[in-house]
């Protein structure tokens, strides 16, 4: 199993999009090091706006909570600071990776990690998943969980056993028992049909 230190990323957001104003209002992370969780990150956080009735109903983060919660400036530096130097990963990594940068532009801040998505790998990986939800993929691989989703801490932990998982049968199945970060990025970019080939070359 890799031994790249990565951090586990999720955020719960007012909307679909930082472009049309869209804030985060929860950053939940996971730190995952040796194959195992290390640490965590949560923290809510106060766009400044009150978030729609649908969002409420979503996440279960109502307009009361947010009120109390201190402001996304405040909740990101935090997270800076927890991030390092470290690699991420998310559940469809273009969404999270869109707010991780906008939240981070707006108080000069900025990472030197990479960004994998565990969704294109499980696409790769677990080929005949009925979908690649997370929630769908965590039955699908039986990964023990408590069945809350939709809350960022929970999906990050999630996230990071279902990595932990696929890493865990790629080992297993194609012999690759030490893959960087820059091999799993590879993985993600390449085409299905493609990927046994990939694996196989890599393990033997």
């Amino acid at each position: 199993m890799s031994c790249d230190s990565v951090v586990v990323l999720d955020f719960e957001t007012s909307g679909m999009s930082p472009d049309y104003g869209d804030r985060a209002i929860e950053i939940g992370a996971v730190r995952v090091s040796g194959g195992v969780i290390t640490d965590e990150f949560q923290c809510l956080m106060n766009p400044g706006f009150r978030v729609n009735g649908f969002i409420e109903d979503f996440t279960g983060i109502d307009n009361e909570m947010l009120a109390e919660a201190p402001s996304c400036e405040k909740v990101m530096a935090d997270f800076h600071q927890f991030l390092g130097d470290d690699n991420l990963v998310a559940h469809n990594a273009s969404f999270d990776k869109r707010f991780l940068d906008a939240e981070f532009r707006r108080i000069h801040k900025s990472y030197d990690g990479r960004f994998a998505c565990s969704m294109l790998l499980a696409r790769r990986i677990y080929q005949d998943a009925p979908n690649h939800k997370l929630g769908t993929l965590v039955n699908y691989r039986n990964i023990q969980h408590e069945g809350v989703f939709h809350r960022a801490l929970a999906d990050a932990q999630m996230t990071a056993k279902l990595w932990l998982a696929m890493i865990e049968d790629m080992g297993e199945q194609y012999q690759c028992w030490d893959l960087p970060f820059s091999m799993l990025e590879k993985i993600n970019k390449t085409p299905k049909k493609s990927v046994a080939k990939l694996l196989m070359s890599h393990g033997s």
